[in-house]
C-alpha cells in the first residue's frame, strides 16, 4: 500500500497539471476519482483523456452531466466522502456549476479544495488564457532559458508541471495534514507564475548577489560557462558536461588529457569562449558513446543526452526500474522512492468516459435504485 492510501480524492477532469497531479497522487496510493464529462455518442472528447495517457494512469472515471441537478447533487455526495478536490478550470467555473469551495465546504468542512491555474485565482490576468509558456515568461524563468539571441521554451515542464502540478501536489498535502490538526479544509491556489518564480529562487538570489546576468548563455547554470554545457560528439550525439567544482574538473581534464594550466583561469567569463572551443575540439575526437564509457562512471560529471528511446534503456535506468511496463506500455515509474509503503501503478489509464461510472458510485455508497434514477435522468 503507498504511503497516501486511505485519502480519497476527486480529479475535475482537464488538462496538464492537473491530471500530472492526479496520477501522482494516484501512485502513491490515494484513491482517485476522475470525474469526466458526460459526452453524447460519437463525440471526441474523450480523445483529450487518451492523449494523456500515462497521465490518466491509477484512476477510474464517472462521467457527469453537470449541467443536470442531480449530477451536482451526485458530485457533492461524493465530496462529503472525499480529503480533497483537484481542479484546474478558469477561476469561477466551479462556482458557476455550483461546485464551488463555499458549497464543498459547507458539505464537507475538512475538505482540501486544490485549484490549480496558469495566473492564479486572482490578479489582473486570472480570467486570460495562456500555457505554460506565457506563464514562465512572467516569471522571467523564460527569458533566463535558451540561446544568447532568443529564448527557447524548456518543453512545459517548468510551468505546467513543476510550477503548476507539483506546487498543487504540495499544497494539498500540506494542507492535508493541517487539517487533521485544526478540522478544518483550506483552498490551495497553485498558479504556474508563483510556482515558476519560486523554482527560479537560485537565480534570483544569485542575481540579488551580482552573480547572475540577464544576458543569457553568459552565466554559471545557462551554457555560459564551458564547463556547464553540452558538446557534440564525432558521431553528432551530444554529451552533457558539468564538473563545477575543482576535483571534478581535474578529473574531467585528466580523462581529456588536457593541461589544468590551460584552465586556470576557468571562472573569468573573458575567458569561456576560448576554453568552450577547447573543449569541443576534444570531445569531437570521438563517439559518444565511446566517451560514456572513459567518463561516465568517474567524478568528471559527464552524461550521455539520451533521446526518449534510449533513455529507458540505460543501464542506470534499468538498474533502477526508473522506467516500468505496464500494460504493455513502458512509461515513467512513480517517484520518489519510498522503504516502507513505495508508490505503485494501480490501474491503466480508463479507455472511455465514465468507464467505471456504476463501480464508484456503488463503492461510495449509491444504491442501485439512486444509480438508475441518476442513468434515467441522464445524469451519468
Amino acid at each position: 500500500m503507498g504511503p497516501l492510501e486511505g485519502i480519497r480524492v476527486i480529479e475535475m477532469a482537464g488538462i496538464g497539471p492537473a491530471p500530472f497531479a492526479a496520477m501522482w497522487l494516484a501512485d502513491m496510493g490515494a484513491e482517485v476519482i476522475r470525474i469526466d464529462r458526460k459526452a453524447p455518442p460519437g463525440d471526441t472528447a474523450f480523445d483529450t483523456l487518451k492523449s494523456y495517457g500515462f497521465l490518466n494512469r491509477g484512476r477510474r472515471s464517472l462521467a457527469l452531466d453537470l449541467k443536470k441537478p442531480e449530477a451536482v447533487a451526485a458530485l457533492l455526495r461524493l465530496v462529503e466522502r472525499s480529503d480533497a478536490l483537484i481542479e484546474g478550470f478558469r477561476p469561477g467555473v466551479m462556482e458557476r456549476l455550483g461546485l464551488g469551495p463555499d458549497a464543498c465546504l459547507a458539505r464537507n468542512p475538512r475538505l482540501v479544495f486544490g485549484r490549480v491555474t496558469g495566473w492564479g485565482q486572482y490578479g489582473p490576468l486570472a480570467q486570460t488564457a495562456g500555457h505554460d509558456i506565457d506563464y514562465i515568461a512572467l516569471s522571467g524563468a523564460l527569458h533566463a532559458t535558451g540561446k544568447r539571441d532568443q529564448p527557447v521554451p524548456p518543453l512545459n515542464l517548468v510551468g505546467d508541471f513543476g510550477g503548476g502540478a507539483m506546487f498543487l501536489v504540495a499544497g494539498v498535502l500540506a494542507a492535508l495534514l493541517e487539517a487533521r490538526r485544526s478540522g478544518q479544509g483550506q483552498v490551495v491556489d497553485a498558479a504556474m507564475t508563483d510556482g515558476a518564480a519560486l523554482l527560479m529562487a537560485m537565480q534570483y538570489s544569485f542575481k540579488a548577489a551580482g552573480h547572475w546576468s540577464n544576458q543569457r548563455e553568459a552565466n554559471l547554470l545557462d551554457g555560459g560557462a564551458p564547463f556547464y554545457g553540452t558538446y557534440r560528439c564525432a558521431d553528432g550525439k551530444w554529451l552533457a558536461v558539468g564538473p563545477i567544482e575543482p576535483q571534478f574538473h581535474d578529473a574531467l581534464l585528466e580523462k581529456l588529457g588536457l593541461a589544468k594550466e590551460e584552465f586556470a583561469g576557468r571562472w573569468e567569463a573573458a575567458n569561456w569562449p576560448r576554453l568552450r572551443a577547447r573543449l569541443e575540439a576534444a570531445f569531437a575526437t570521438r563517439r559518444r558513446d565511446e566517451w560514456c564509457a572513459l567518463l561516465e562512471r568517474t567524478d568528471a560529471c559527464v552524461a550521455p543526452v539520451l533521446d526518449l528511446d534510449e533513455a529507458p534503456r540505460h543501464p542506470h535506468n534499468a538498474a533502477r526500474r526508473t522506467f516500468v511496463e505496464h500494460a504493455g506500455i513502458t512509461q515513467p515509474a512513480p517517484a520518489p522512492r519510498l522503504s516502507r509503503t513505495p508508490g505503485d501503478i494501480r490501474r491503466a489509464a480508463p479507455t472511455a468516459a465514465g468507464e467505471h461510472s456504476a463501480e464508484v458510485l456503488g463503492a461510495w455508497g449509491f444504491s442501485r435504485s439512486e444509480i438508475a434514477a441518476l442513468a434515467a435522468a441522464g445524469a451519468i
